[in-house]
């Protein structure tokens, strides 16, 4: 078995599902290993944009199987209004080609209820979270409380297991209609109904992993987020509610860390974030403006704009550690064409101490004070570029010196939008 895991190296938004979206041209699998429908992956086929956000991007590959891993929460809703929204656009979406772990957890609309009550009496120490129930979900799981994704074929099962959540979480039993939270009994029945539909796609999605391993086949591993909205490793606690560190890529979807053979991280030409937390190169003037709106930085699940800034490169140190890469990807390089000068981070400054990866203390991390290193900028449009070298000098100088600092070649270089606006020396399952 050939296997690559895919995985964000910022603050997530690096552009992972036109990355994921070209790897899976090749791949016989493709399987999400965490988070929920706060992801979102725009993708743009023959001038048809598509975002998905819970179905892996290899659902535009035909011959292509699908997989969502336990390690997801699903929202039953969302993921059957996806589908039939993909079926519409001319997208084949079968049991053969899609199918979702029974173990996942389930996103019910309690959990939406309940994060956007929390989110609100944080008052000014909003977390940014997007209200859609993943983490009251993930936290439902650590209770040992959570309805899981084969229950819904079972009613029964799904009554026992509403009731006593309501009774372990305090949840009104008639509902809350201010607050858009119904009654336990229409949510018992809306799951149940989601069951059905639902029932042709649920199975062992570790056991298919394993058996396309005994037959050979080739198997992509998809993140969502970014490395530094881990719930363990990144700027807690502004932070996702799940692991999206690539070893999760294995606990989430119940295979050995042998199977992980390479780790592949997206990051942006330059930084952004979306939420509140720290950002040490964030730009808050006509400069973080003009990038903003040349990347077309807005939220694909939420429409929120993205507070942006310079490319971080004590960051991606970081990232490089606790991810293990084995070769980078940097997307969005054609944003900063047209640039007479371009800036990088290249260290701290905290106090009179010199810092080279991102502290651990979010009391630190908002004192920073970033060390930048100018490069020149070029004025050539690149989305035509599909070689790294041709691509202008200092645009190559400027790959070139990245991919030095970080000790880690970057295969490739995403020059626009497109599908194919690829400029790459490496493809994953074969060919260059």
């Amino acid at each position: 078995m050939s296997t690559v895991v895919v995985v964000g190296a910022q603050w997530g938004d690096e552009g992972k599902g036109k990355i994921v979206d070209m790897f899976a041209s090749r791949a016989d699998y493709v399987v999400r290993f965490q988070g929920g429908n706060n992801a979102g992956h725009t993708l743009v086929v023959d001038g048809k944009k598509f975002v998905v956000h819970l179905i892996p991007s290899g659902i535009l590959h035909p011959g292509t199987v699908n997989l969502i891993g336990n390690g997801v929460v699903v929202d039953p809703g969302i993921l059957l209004e996806e589908m039939a929204e993909l079926r519409a656009g001319g997208i084949a979406v079968t049991p053969t080609n899609f199918i979702v772990s029974g173990r996942a957890h389930v996103i019910a609309p309690y959990h939406g209820y309940a994060d956007k009550r929390r989110e609100e009496l944080r008052g000014s120490g909003k977390i940014g979270t997007t209200g859609r129930g993943i983490g009251p979900a993930y936290e439902d799981k650590a209770a040992r409380i959570g309805i899981r994704i084969q229950d819904l074929r079972h009613p029964g099962r799904v009554k026992e297991k509403i009731d006593r959540v309501a009774t372990f979480r305090g949840y009104p039993k008639e509902g809350d209609p201010a607050g858009g939270l119904p009654s336990l009994r229409d949510i018992v029945d809306m799951l149940v109904e989601h069951g059905v539909k639902l029932a042709p796609h649920i199975g062992d999605v570790s056991q298919t992993i394993y058996m396309a391993a005994t037959q050979g086949k080739s198997v992509l591993f998809e993140g969502a987020q970014g490395t530094f909205l881990d719930l363990d490793h990144g700027t807690f606690p502004f932070v996702t509610s799940s692991n999206t560190v690539a070893s999760n890529a294995a606990t989430g979807t119940g295979v050995g860390p042998r199977c992980l053979e390479r780790i592949v991280g997206i990051f942006k030409a330059y930084t952004t974030r979306v939420g509140s937390g720290p950002f040490p190169t964030e730009l808050h003037g006509a400069e973080g403006d003009a990038l903003r709106a040349k990347g077309g930085e807005f939220g694909a699940t939420t429409g929120r704009p993205r507070r942006c800034g310079w490319l971080d490169l004590p960051l991606l140190r970081t990232a490089t550690r606790f991810n293990g890469f084995t070769s980078l990807c940097m997307t969005k390089l054609d944003v900063l064409s047209g640039l007479d000068t371009i800036q990088v981070a290249e260290a701290y400054r905290l106090g009179d101490k010199v810092l080279r990866e991102l502290p651990d203390d979010p009391d630190e991390i908002a004192r920073l004070e970033p060390v930048y290193r100018s490069f020149p900028g070029w004025t050539q449009e690149i989305q035509g570029a599909r070689t790294l070298d041709e691509l202008p000098k200092n645009a190559r100088d400027y790959i070139k010196a990245i991919a030095a600092d970080l000790g880690v070649p970057i295969d490739l270089v995403s020059v626009g939008p497109g599908r194919h606006e690829n400029a790459l020396t490496w493809q994953p399952f074969g060919g260059a």
